[in-house]
Parts: C-alpha cells; structure tokens; sequence
C-alpha cells in the first residue's frame, strides 16, 4: 500500500507546482514606470492622474519641476487617487478647499482642474522654480507637515520624467478589463494633451504616447504607437514596431 501513496503525493506535488507557477505568472493590472535602473509601480487610477498632472503642467508652459512639484504634492495628500473626502472639506487629489476659493467641490474633483488650479497658484510663488520641492510644495498648500513633501520627490521626479516625455518608452500598463468605455477619450485628450497632430517632437510624442498609455484603462485603449514603438495592453510593455510614426492608438473592439 505504501508503495502506492509515494507516486501519488509526487503527482500531487507536481500539481500543486503547476498551480502555482500558473497562477504566479498572470500579470495584475496596473503600471510601471521606468528610467534606466529606477522603476516604480503605480495602480491604474493613479496612473491615469499621474499624466493628467503631468500634461496639465506642459500645457500650462511650467516645465518639468513643476510636474515634480505637482506630483509630490499629490502623492503626499492623497496618494494619487482622486478622494471625495479629507481634513475638513478638503477633496481631490491635492485636497483643495473650497471655503479656500479653490473652486466648487465638483471642479476639484476634476483631475485636470485641481491640476489646473495648484499649477496657476504655483507660478505666483516667487522663486518657485529654483526651490527645494517641499519648500515649493509648501508655499502652495500650507500644510501643517509641509516637509514630508520632500518625501516623495524621488518617485515623483522618476514619474515626471517619464510622463513628460523626458524618456521614451517610460511607463508601461496591462489591464484585463477597462475600468469605462471610449466615450470622452476625445474630449479628455484635448483638455490634457491637445490634438496629438502637435506633437511634433520627440518629447512633445512622447508624452501624447505616455498619457494614451497611463489613460488605457479608463478610455479602452489597447494599443499606442510612436517612434518604431508599440504598446500593448495585452503584452503591458513596448516593442519594436515599424509602422509607428506619429502618435496613434486603437481601441478594443
């Protein structure tokens, strides 16, 4: 009976194994940010408001600090996600006030307003462009700890530069399912980015092919193409593609 029992815990064994290599080899959803050596890792709502804040601030003709400055600052007062609550009647991804002149509380629930909005009272900072990123920070928001915004600018300069345009090929996302449907791509796109026939280029390419990327989940993007590079949402990362030229993208079907 014993010489039974031994090849079949060694079958069961093996099956276990297998179950474990298959189920460790799915890919989870969310994001990789990418420069050189430096990686981080974003969920896809963080992701998607990491490159509103960061094309917001092109748009807005800041550069790359304030982006940096922007993103520590999120990071720091809601972790990048979008809260509908906070100290006070603090909401947003910066935790703006409304009894602050900051705006309505449904526009500070817009990620592309409340970027709108800390980017403007940043440029009246004077100085604003060669300060510490805590000090810089904390002249926007009086924080009460305003020094742990200084905790975040690492990441924070790893995510601006790859969601700027700074490096191609910087973030990378997989998603099984979208969170919405395509309906407000367009819309969001030019708010955002502009029309993507502007982005002439390199780094202007680049940052229209990262925001697509970061916003696949939410607007059902499954693939983006720049520069002889392709993502796709199956794969979650960039290959070699010759076709790609100017910024493009499909939707899933």
């Amino acid at each position: 009976m014993l010489l039974w029992l031994v090849p079949l815990v060694g079958v069961l064994a093996a099956a276990a194994v297998f179950v474990l290599l298959t189920h460790s080899s799915t890919r989870a959803d969310g994001c990789t940010i990418t420069d050189g050596t430096k990686t981080t890792s974003l969920d896809l709502a963080q992701a998607a408001n990491a490159a509103t804040i960061a094309s917001v601030g092109a748009r807005e003709g800041l550069g790359d600090h304030a982006v940096t400055i922007a993103l520590a600052t999120a990071f720091q007062e809601s972790k990048l996600h979008n809260v509908r609550y906070g100290d006070r009647d603090s909401v947003g991804l910066f935790q703006q006030r409304p009894s602050q002149g900051w705006g309505t509380p449904a526009q500070l629930l817009d990620p592309h307003y409340s970027a709108r909005a800390f980017y403007r009272h940043l440029a009246k900072v004077p100085g604003w462009r060669t300060m510490p990123v805590s000090d810089a920070a904390q002249a926007v928001q009086r924080s009460a700890a305003g020094y742990a915004y200084g905790d975040w600018e690492d990441v924070s300069r790893l995510i601006a530069r790859a969601l700027t345009g700074e490096v191609s090929t910087g973030i990378a996302c997989t998603y099984a399912k979208p969170v919405s449907s395509a309906a407000g791509l367009t819309s969001a796109l030019q708010a955002d980015v502009g029309p993507l026939s502007a982005a002439t280029t390199s780094k202007a390419g680049w940052r229209a092919a990262s925001w697509l990327v970061a916003q696949s989940a939410q607007y059902s993007i499954d693939s983006v193409s720049f520069a002889g590079r392709r993502w796709t949402r199956a794969s979650g990362r960039w290959t070699p593609y010759a076709r790609a030229t100017g910024v493009t993208y499909t939707l899933i079907r």
